[in-house]
């Protein structure tokens, strides 16, 4: 039975009638869902790993969670805010597990098998998951391995998820862990933001719970006779000393408010420029949002200060581009200008998980009449949310251009100096340099 089990896990398919007879089905043991519902805490203590998808569910919930073909039906018109109130709890207390396609007689395995807590644990299910499904010894994983586990129509939409995957109609181990430690992010960011949305929502509530009281006392008041036309002329003459001492701050307090859930131009984890410094949105709250610089040093601006600021959100954005210059001699024949170009091009061109295709090489200018400035602009096949990465990518095309210089040999020269010498005192130091041998009998 181990055998047949180790078998089936390693890609092998049975038929109908020797699967029957090898694993027969157990009268009392509970039929096994498939796999295919977030949130639901009967597919939390999964015993294998059997597909790319993820999940998320409560740890303590045992609700019936959301089929995944019913969330791809679900959009900002037709779902209700029940089932947008699931799925708010579904990110925010619960974690990200594997789905699995469970086996007959198979054995369970502990919660922390299968639950994705930090960027390791992704790392290390995105190597189980391409293990189980790549064939063996094979680097890739190609759509036939995908749809083993899932429908072709919903293979096709996992392998557009992957980048490279559509041009080469394969997915490799490191865009594999890619997405997941993407994923990973992305689910965790998403719940920083919600958790701080529900603390904004719950801090706005107060305020206004607040005014709301102050009102029905007052009404009440009129109501019961009790306050006279002299009590509310002194109330009121109270309300202008206040409002002339907080009114900066009721005006601060609504700009924020306007700012944070009419504007809302960044969420929790979204990496923003603002004045030319690129900083990571670390903390929002009514009245100040907390940022991240790349040297985790936190800066808090107050929200009234930002809505007047311009704010580039790099993790909105669609893919973009970069841009490489450098300078290169005004005498290069055209023929070496042409062969770099045509090498360039060719080796952003196979990296298609990284780039567009066909960039743009171009000469820009001349500078001083002595040297000519090239400009290489490309595009990738992502945003700048994670910079570490676009620099991996850039360094990439700048260690293939140092070597296409140095092999064409093209180099940079600078114009030559006259240099006129008057008035050389006497040389009489009898002191030379070690490497000066043959000036020994000067």
């Amino acid at each position: 039975m181990a055998e047949v089990q180790n078998l089936q896990n390693a890609g092998c398919t049975m038929p109908p009638d020797l699967r029957e007879t090898a694993l027969p089905p157990i009268q009392n043991s509970p039929k096994v869902k498939s796999g295919r519902v977030i949130g639901s805490g009967t597919i939390q203590n999964s015993p294998k790993v059997k597909s790319a998808r993820a999940s998320g569910n409560a740890p303590t919930k045992k609700e019936e969670g959301i089929s995944i073909e019913e969330l791809h039906r679900l959009n900002q018109k037709n779902i209700s805010a029940w089932k947008m109130k699931r799925l708010m709890n579904i990110i925010r207390h619960g974690v990200i597990t594997t789905l699995d396609e469970q086996i007959q007689d198979s054995c369970n395995e502990e919660e922390s098998a299968t639950t994705i807590r930090s960027e390791f644990e992704a790392k290390c299910a995105a190597r189980k998951i391409f293990n189980n499904v790549a064939k063996p010894y094979s680097k890739f994983i190609h759509m036939e391995d995908i749809m083993r586990f899932m429908k072709e129509e919903e293979a096709e939409k996992t392998m557009n998820q992957f980048e490279g995957a559509i041009e080469t109609n394969r997915v490799s181990k490191k865009s594999l862990k890619n997405w997941v430690v993407n994923a990973f992010r992305e689910r965790r960011a998403l719940a920083l933001t919600l958790d701080d949305t529900k603390t904004a929502v719950n801090q706005l509530h107060t305020m206004v719970n607040v005014v709301v009281g102050i009102l029905i006392v007052i009404i009440g008041l009129l109501i019961l006779e009790i306050a006279t036309t002299k009590f509310l002329v002194l109330i009121s003459s109270q309300l202008l000393l206040v409002a002339f001492m907080f009114g900066n701050t009721c005006k601060m307090v609504f700009e924020a408010i306007i700012f944070l859930f009419v504007m809302h131009p960044f969420d929790v984890g979204d990496r923003c420029e603002i004045e030319t410094v690129q900083m990571v949105v670390e903390e929002m709250n009514i009245l100040t949002t907390v940022f991240l610089r790349y040297d985790n040093q936190k800066i808090i601006y107050p929200n009234s200060v930002l809505a007047t600021k311009p704010i580039s959100n790099l993790y909105r954005s669609p893919d973009m581009g970069d841009a490489i210059d450098f300078c290169i001699h005004v005498s290069t024949p055209v023929e070496k200008i042409s062969t770099m170009k045509h090498r360039l091009t060719t080796f952003i061109e196979n990296k298609r998980e990284h780039w567009y295709p066909s960039p743009m090489i171009v000469v820009r200018d001349v500078d001083d009449l002595n040297r000519l400035k090239i400009s290489v602009w490309l595009t990738h096949r992502m945003n700048h949310q994670d910079m570490g990465e676009r620099w991996v990518r850039r360094a990439l095309v700048v260690e293939e251009m140092i070597k296409v210089l140095r092999e064409l040999d093209i180099e940079y020269r600078m114009l030559p100096l006259d240099v006129n010498v008057r008035n050389l005192p006497g040389f009489s130091s009898q002191r030379l340099p070690s490497n000066w041998t043959a000036c020994n009998n000067y």
